[in-house]
């Protein structure tokens, strides 16, 4: 077995795959480097036979973080030649490669979806795998949804990957159905039923459906697993996966009882959350285990007495072990590049050139010019805020707002259109963020479903940062059902969008228009990611596919 639990990170594959959190090539790359710094040991970049979309930025990935000394990168695959070819030539630039190919061992599945039969799939599984090992010396294969399959069926299939090649073995909980009793006892019958699993590695990739997504991975590693397979924040597909901070704060504190910890650089983890809840406009829940706003707080009178006396009578964990820096260096408008270059690298964050850091500090200085004091959360808005890159199609420029009681809410607003043209509008509506965003799609011309509007302080007090996340879905346009997302275009068609400012105001209209960005930036930038995958390799004449959420059946288009 394994020394360490291996941590197989798929925020860039199935967390991705949860509506409204589709990224850029940009914010991909940013989330790669971030999994980097964490040092996952697996990370999965993405499903190559999608889209050339997610071709191009799995083979980017693979180019500028798969270095000798970085992760391996992986790249999904459906158990058929082209998605494996597809996944093969995405990953090539990488130092260290694996092609994770799959296909279903349910009889729901197999009936339902594949209409076929055990016989013919265990074949496809079989030859699939043999296939991928002939290109690839790591190769995962995972039964999906085998948490409800007959388990000997299972088992034989399993058997077959190892003899065929496989070098890791995932038991993949599709659905989140099972229980950690019963998780850990089919984790422990590979053990006894598949010849060879003890020379390979076995994983879990849990749902959370039910909740137990955490506990099913962690059943799995008493049982036998060492690899987890998880998402920052938990984001996925439904009910979302397993939670990356939780599972691997899980193994690092109850070290003593797991017998086994994890090669995770921890004081990594509230920024990568903090990151992921940015670009996705997914907000983490205040009582969010590991990184939610209260998961250090306390205002209990009995639990403050404790924590005064010792942390420890009511802390498990030191909040500086994921990141948050107990630093008491106070900042403001009077703080220099030294002062404040100081403190971000007591927090843990680096910067690849000068110019990140001097855009990242004045924006510093311009926030201090509305805050007296700048606290470690006001930084972390800051530093999440310059890693997304959302494209500006449209520049807002001006927005002013009067409304009170008795006054009908009318918003102006002048946005400057990709042609440097200025356009002035006005508008009403039941509030003023009602009238901003009527004034603003009266311009655009592109009107839109509000499906989500979230508020929040960042800090305390008068002149607290406001963080604002919207997410929209473009009207006129159909988007897929909801269950499907097809070929290049990757739906449904919804779009996320982020802002911080101290005025809340501004912050709505800036988060609105990030999402519009996005929406209008979309078809270009598909284009131009096809244009790079099909100069690059990718093949142009085999047909794209209609693929469900958990990526299995391929039907042409």
């Amino acid at each position: 077995m394994e020394d360490h639990v291996r941590i197989f990170d798929t925020t860039l594959r199935d967390g991705e795959q949860a509506p409204g959190c589709t990224m850029t090539l940009e914010e991909k790359l940013e989330v790669a480097r971030q999994l980097a710094r964490l040092k996952v040991d697996i990370i999965e970049a993405g499903f190559p036979a999608a889209s050339p979309g997610d071709w191009a930025a799995v083979h980017q990935i693979a180019g500028e973080i798969g270095t000798p000394d970085g992760p391996v990168i992986a790249a999904l695959a459906r158990a058929n030649r082209e998605d494996i070819d597809k996944a093969w030539t995405a990953i090539q630039p990488a130092a260290k490669k694996r092609i994770h190919t799959f296909i279903s061992s349910s009889d729901i599945h197999i009936e339902h979806q594949f209409r076929s039969n055990r016989e013919e799939i265990l074949n496809r599984a079989r030859e699939s795998v043999r296939y991928a090992r002939s290109l690839c010396d790591d190769v995962e294969f995972s039964p999906m949804d085998a948490t409800r399959s007959e388990p000997e069926y299972m088992y034989r299939m399993l058997a077959a990957g190892v003899e065929a090649g496989a070098t890791t073995l995932n038991i993949p909980d599709t659905v989140g159905y099972t229980t950690p009793e019963e998780y850990a006892a089919l984790i422990a019958g590979i053990y006894t039923h598949v010849p060879g699993a003890e020379q390979v590695t076995i994983s879990t990739h849990c749902h959370d459906d039910l909740g137990m997504a955490v506990a099913n991975s962690l059943a799995g590693v008493r049982a036998g697993a060492r690899q987890i397979e998880c998402t920052i924040n938990g984001i996925g597909e439904r009910a979302g996966n397993a939670s990356l901070e939780e599972v691997t704060m899980a193994l690092k504190t109850r070290r003593q009882f797991f017998n086994i910890d994890t090669q995770i650089n921890t004081r990594e983890l509230a920024r990568a959350s903090r990151l992921i809840s940015t670009i996705t406009a997914m907000p983490v829940p205040p009582n969010k285990a590991i990184v939610g706003a209260n998961a250090f707080a306390h205002e209990s009178g009995i639990h403050q007495d404790g924590i005064l006396k010792n942390r420890m009578t009511y802390e498990i964990m030191d909040a500086t072990t994921i990141g948050l820096d107990g630093n008491e260096l106070v900042l403001g408008k009077h703080s220099g590049r030294n002062a404040f270059r100081t403190k971000l690298a007591a927090m843990g964050y680096e910067f690849d050139s000068e110019e990140e850091f001097q855009n990242i500090f004045r924006r510093f200085k311009d926030l201090c010019d509305k805050k007296k004091v700048i606290d470690d959360r006001d930084i972390e808005v800051l530093i999440a805020g310059e890693a997304q890159h959302t494209p500006e199609v449209y520049r807002l420029d001006h927005v002013q707002v009067t409304c009170g009681t008795g006054v009908t809410p009318v918003a102006t607003v002048r946005l400057t259109d990709p042609d440097g043209n200025e356009h002035t509008t006005a508008a009403h509506g039941t509030g003023p963020v009602d009238a901003i965003y009527k004034a603003i799609d009266r311009i655009v011309e592109r009107p839109t479903e509000l499906l989500e509007f979230s508020i929040k302080a960042v800090t305390e007090g008068i002149d607290a940062v406001a963080e604002v996340s919207v997410r929209i879905k473009e009207v006129g346009s159909e988007a897929p059902p909801a269950e499907f997302r097809i070929g290049r275009h990757r739906g449904p068609q919804i779009y996320s969008g982020h802002s911080i400012n101290t005025d809340t105001i501004v912050a709505a209209a800036e988060a609105y228009m990030s999402a519009l960005n996005r929406m209008l930036a979309a078809r270009q930038e598909r284009l131009s990611a096809e244009a790079a995958a099909y100069a690059a390799g990718y093949d142009r004449n085999t047909p794209t596919y209609a693929v469900d959420l958990f990526g299995q059946n391929a039907v042409e288009e």
